[in-house]
């Protein structure tokens, strides 16, 4: 976890420059649907799905607030938010670091991450197209960060397809 936090932390002060920020995203909110591997560090392997809204409204600079799920084939679910940096590096592409707390139940998965609380923290890069549908391949962290007596954590790879909601109102 102290890894994908440091990286975060690098890549966001390498492109967090004024000069960069995407104003013509400013006030976007995104429906975010992802797909992906979930346990990518061990034999056995799930599938992970996630559903998030990522709000359109600043906190400060360009930190957003999210929410969101996820569940896997092995009936892992994960449920929380926390916040997340939409950095632009270039008009196209952005660099999304998140950090967030959630209830976590393993279902009738053999991973056991040993508490109900657990912190996720993400690192994303996205392509945003022309109608500012977005692209993003993503490598989280989940861990419970010492509170329980183990902490096992997981790494996840996913695939996010984010839809503005404006889009959705109006039809695509």
């Amino acid at each position: 976890m102290k890894r994908i936090l440091t990286i975060t932390a690098i890549l966001g002060a390498l492109f967090a420059t004024p000069a960069m920020a995407q104003e013509s995203n400013a006030g976007t909110a995104y429906v975010s649907v992802g797909a992906g591997a979930y346990d990518v560090n061990d034999d056995e392997t799930a599938a992970d799905f996630r559903l998030e809204y990522r709000s359109g409204t600043s906190l400060f600079w360009q930190i957003r607030p999210w929410g969101g799920a996820e569940v896997t084939s092995d009936g892992s679910v994960w449920a929380g938010g926390g916040i997340l940096a939409d950095i632009g590096v270039t008009p196209e592409f952005y660099i999304i670091p998140s950090f967030g707390a959630g209830f976590y139940d393993e279902g009738s998965s053999d991973k056991d991450l040993d508490y109900w609380l657990e912190f996720r923290s993400q690192i994303e890069l996205a392509y945003q197209f022309d109608n500012q549908h977005r692209l993003g391949l993503a490598l989280s962290h989940i861990s419970n960060a010492g509170l329980g007596d183990d902490n096992p954590g997981t790494e996840i790879l996913n695939l996010y397809w984010h839809i503005p909601t404006n889009s959705l109102l109006n039809g695509f």
